[in-house]
């Protein structure tokens, strides 16, 4: 018999693909729910959770690209 090994992260991948396929983004969220995608990821990257770090980095490095864009729009000819 031959045995595939599949990635972890692939399994993860397709499992929370599959659990959250059939949801329109206002249904994901509870009604009461005030806080911002950013203020929930704040919240996270604040975490212990493992890989919580990486989500504070990955907002860094969009608000430092973001930073960069606004500089060179703001320049003029």
């Amino acid at each position: 018999m031959i045995r595939v090994r599949v990635p972890l992260g692939l399994v993860v991948m397709v499992v929370v693909t599959a659990c959250g396929g059939g949801q329109s983004g206002t249904s994901r969220t509870a009604a009461g729910d005030s806080l911002t995608e950013r203020q929930r990821d704040s919240i996270l990257a604040q975490s212990k959770i493992p890989g919580a770090r990486a989500v504070g980095k990955a907002m860094r490095v969009a608000d430092s690209t973001s930073a960069g864009i606004r500089a060179a729009d703001s320049i003029s000819p």
